[in-house]
């Protein structure tokens, strides 16, 4: 059975850090893609950030600069290191895996709330 688990979401001013976890079982987690989604209130869900087998990464245009992801294969663990955050950043943020075979696995979702 797949998991995917988030953690590290909550409540951070503008400007602020935060870094989100996402911890992984049942998949061969260093061959799977590994990334994050965010969904805010009323808008359709976007992909924030990916990375790959190989460590290649991706990222919205939104968070170039702001925002790092990284993953950790011993741990089966994945990172969303999120800095200079803004209100705009408020969203619940979604772990999610691809396999080789194109199957795709999500997270429960954490809460990220950006506001003064």
């Amino acid at each position: 059975q797949v998991q995917l688990v988030e953690s590290g979401g909550g409540l951070v001013q503008p400007g602020g850090s935060l870094r989100l976890s996402c911890a992984a079982s049942g998949i061969i987690f260093s061959i799977a893609t590994m990334g994050w989604y965010r969904q805010a209130p009323g808008k359709q869900r976007e992909l924030v950030a990916g990375i790959n087998a190989g460590r290649a990464t991706n990222y919205s245009d939104s968070v170039k600069g702001r925002f790092t992801i990284s993953r950790d294969n011993a741990k089966k663990m994945v990172y969303l290191q999120m800095n200079s955050l803004k209100p705009e950043d408020t969203a619940v943020y979604y772990c999610f895996s691809v396999d080789p075979f194109k199957n795709d696995y999500w997270g429960q979702g954490t809460q990220v709330t950006v506001s003064s």
